[in-house]
């Protein structure tokens, strides 16, 4: 298997990816960061996120993705979603649930939740960090394991990951996106 990992996530001011109901709210979502999102999964070979985690985009059908449960124990093709494999990682590695879902190389994109990010931390090419700074999401989802005792920033630099230059999306709303990529 050779594969380039990348994660994506969105988040407030407060490092928040998700409302208290576990939702993303209207307010963190923008055209300009729903285009570069769109446009990088259109690129993606696997999508791998969580069963709360979903882009809902045209062409999310089209897209061979693993989503996580625990409602399972061999990997397994999603009834709802064929071109879906639904995976228990307690019970099977990622390269069996790659093996099955018949992908060996390319790039895989992991877009939440929290723990999802966590668990491919160290494996991480480049994590695409877009932020709001305007929007607040008081008891909401944390982006990651560890926030909000710690920053988003401060995450992935204890994984050995470094900030390159950040990507105006939205003028009007200063939200951008960050490569973090891996040191070394």
């Amino acid at each position: 298997m050779s594969f380039h990992f990348e994660g994506y996530v969105i988040v407030s001011a407060d490092g928040m990816l998700a409302d208290a109901h576990r939702v993303m709210p209207d307010s963190l979502k923008f055209e300009g960061d729903k285009r570069f999102f769109e446009q990088a999964l259109d690129h993606a070979t696997l999508i791998v996120h969580g069963r709360h985690s979903h882009e809902q985009q045209a062409n999310s059908p089209k897209r061979k993705r693993l989503i996580t449960t625990r409602k399972i124990k061999a990997p397994t093709v999603d009834p709802e979603m064929p071109n879906a494999t639904l995976w228990n990682p307690a019970h099977a590695s990622f390269a069996e649930a790659c093996a099955f879902a018949d992908v060996a190389t390319g790039t895989v994109a992991i877009i939440g939740g929290p723990v999802m990010f966590d668990m491919f931390m160290d494996r991480y090419d480049t994590f695409w960090l877009s932020e709001a700074p305007h929007v607040r999401l008081p008891d909401g989802e944390a982006c990651f394991v560890g926030v909000p005792e710690r920053t988003p920033h401060e995450v992935l630099a204890s994984h050995g990951m470094k900030p390159g230059a950040p990507y105006l999306l939205d003028a009007a709303h200063d939200v951008t996106v960050t490569p973090w990529r891996r040191v070394g």
